[in-house]
């Protein structure tokens, strides 16, 4: 079947999403991820309208890029003069890329109440600035703005706006849920509706405020669209786009439709979560496909039928798109959660029945607080501690956190640990800049002689969830520490009325888990 054209706009759209922003040295290092992953289009950004994007069309022609076009987006001319002397058409050109992407209006509602014109001026602005672009040398896309609200208010006039623009030139027309409130069954009547009209290659654009804009997406295809337009993690205006890593998965996966080079599929996490990382942003676990939650698994009955096959409860295997399955534990957890956390961490267990105390205490703990569904190398440890061949790398004896007002110092916090490391007790002391930090750092003091390699470790996030806050200053207080070294991150969790407790238990699994896996 013929391939479908995957059109990005992430650089230029998706920044349109509130909280997601760009510079142009990050829309250069995106677009560089983008045209390895191998989609046809980049759209850069709309020439003129911001420092970024100009500073990364004029980055972009001094790079040699691998598969994609990059694209210029801009307006047709205004009514008021021709193409020719309008600034945003010279600016596309002034972009010097061989694609240009144009937006029209087709909504009439939009022509005579927005832009204040007659519907054929419209028409005429259509054509003739698709016309001059082909005139110059570039590529045209000409992307109809509100094609299905224009539709539902007067077919022939929306139909009319696609003519002209096939007339100047368009090499493609693309039909624009830009409202993003169309349903699938809306998008199937229209297109094949237009289809009895028009006979030239036409693409989607939808966004995905009724939460179709996948689906709607791929209806397209299914009646003939050759070009996909949407944005990575379907970030954009409001509800966003359509979120492409979706998209081109089920294109290739789920309806056999050649979308990217061969193999390139298996870059889809991997990108997904470089977007977050350069825009700054937490990434959404709960994503299909590229979400780190989208193969993990928590039931106990979930898990118990992934130990026998794996196509038990995955629709496609997570090593397609570049995940991966994950096992989750929780109070929900089965004896097959627990055996799978054993193999994974590198734990003999001689038989199913030797994870059923561990079992019974991750139950116990979470009624009482603690959550380990992130907290993985708590239960690695809880795993190690039932061995009956485990040595604790250190015993605590006792600890005193002090934290006091000084005249001219401001708050000072000390804390006070004594350990015992091989039969010797050890007794140290630590400032910190507040009571988990003093205590951290004396912990370390008093285990550095014995075990240098804990210099490595370093207290990457500490995060604090207080639970049931209707008891106030008495809530059950949950600790979440993330460590990392050089090569590894993992994190532990603790639970307490009180919160220094909490964050010693969390400390604790913390360091002797890092230790273990060290050794």
């Amino acid at each position: 079947m013929p391939a479908v054209q995957i059109y990005d706009t992430t650089l230029r759209d998706g920044t349109q999403s509130e909280g997601f922003s760009l510079s142009g040295h990050s829309k250069i290092r995106l677009a560089q991820r983008l045209d390895d992953l191998g989609v046809a289009f980049i759209e850069g950004g709309w020439p003129g309208s911001n420092p970024e994007d100009a500073e990364f069309f004029e980055r972009a022609r001094d790079i040699e890029w691998k598969n994609a076009l990059i694209t210029a987006f801009g307006s047709t001319c205004r009514v008021k003069g021709g193409p020719e002397e309008d600034a945003n058409i010279r600016a596309l050109l002034d972009a010097r890329t061989q694609v240009c992407t144009i937006f029209g209006k087709t909504w009439t509602l939009h022509v005579t109440d927005v832009l204040l014109t007659t519907l054929d001026d419209n028409l005429r602005i259509i054509e003739q600035s698709v016309a001059y672009l082909r005139a110059a040398g570039r590529r045209v896309i000409y992307d109809a703005e509100h094609f299905f609200d224009g539709y539902r208010a007067d077919p022939l006039y929306a139909l009319a706006t696609l003519q002209a623009a096939i007339r100047g030139g368009a090499e493609t027309v693309v039909l624009c849920d830009t409202n993003g409130g169309s349903m699938p069954w809306e998008v199937e009547k229209t297109i094949g509706e237009m289809k009895e009209s028009i006979a030239h290659p036409f693409g989607i654009h939808t966004h995905n405020d009724g939460d179709c804009a996948v689906i709607n997406a791929l209806t397209a295809v299914r009646l003939g669209a050759v070009q996909v337009q949407g944005t990575i993690n379907g970030v954009g205006e409001r509800c966003g786009n359509a979120n492409l890593c979706s998209v081109m998965a089920n294109l290739e996966l789920k309806m056999g439709r050649r979308c990217l080079p061969e193999g390139r599929l298996q870059k889809l996490y991997e990108l997904s979560h470089v977007v977050d990382e350069v825009a700054n942003i937490t990434p959404n676990d709960h994503l299909p496909y590229v979400g780190r939650s989208a193969f993990a698994h928590k039931g106990g009955v979930h898990v118990a039928a992934m130990r026998r096959s794996e196509q038990s409860y995955q629709h496609v295997a997570p090593e397609r798109v570049g995940n991966r399955m994950r096992v989750v534990v929780s109070a929900l957890s089965g004896r097959a959660n627990i055996l799978s956390k054993a193999e994974e961490h590198g734990v003999d267990v001689a038989s199913v029945d030797d994870v059923v105390g561990v079992l019974n205490e991750v139950k116990e703990l979470e009624a009482r607080g603690f959550s380990f569904e992130a907290a993985e190398a708590s239960v690695a440890m809880m795993l190690k501690r039932q061995q009956p061949d485990y040595a604790a790398p250190f015993e605590l004896v006792d600890f005193l956190v002090n934290v006091e007002h000084r005249q001219g110092r401001g708050i000072f916090a000390e804390a006070m640990v004594k350990v015992k490391v091989k039969g010797e007790v050890l007794h140290t002391a630590a400032e910190g800049n507040g009571p988990v930090n003093a205590l951290d750092i004396a912990l370390r003091k008093a285990l550095l002689g014995h075990y240098p390699e804990i210099a490595s470790f370093h207290l990457a996030d500490y995060k604090v969830r207080i639970l049931d806050g209707r008891d106030g200053t008495q809530a059950i207080t949950r600790v979440l520490i993330d460590t990392r070294s050089a090569d590894r991150v993992w994190s532990t969790v603790g639970a307490s009325a009180n919160i220094i407790e909490a964050s010693w238990q969390a400390l604790v699994d913390a360091v002797e888990y890092g230790l273990s896996v060290a050794q």
